[in-house]
């Protein structure tokens, strides 16, 4: 058996750096979407230090203008 891992943070993280788009411009395109995400909450997720939810990753593939598929894209 394969062991787990979050690929999840990493992936919003590479896109959100893609579209020159900094922590905290995440967070304000969350909170439009209805998702009160902080900065602070955005690092954690992206460092692995916090797991997110199939509704979350519905609001930041539109707050980043994506398809959620590409969060678990392994490279």
């Amino acid at each position: 058996m394969l062991p787990m891992k979050n690929i999840t943070g990493k992936n919003i993280q590479s896109i959100r750096k893609s579209k020159n788009l900094t922590q905290e411009d995440l967070a304000i395109r969350l909170q439009i979407h209805g998702l009160g995400h902080t900065r602070s909450a955005i690092a954690k997720i992206e460092n692995g230090l916090r797991r997110v939810t199939d509704i979350e990753l519905q609001v930041m593939a539109k707050a980043l203008d994506v398809s959620v598929d590409v969060f678990f894209e392994d490279d």
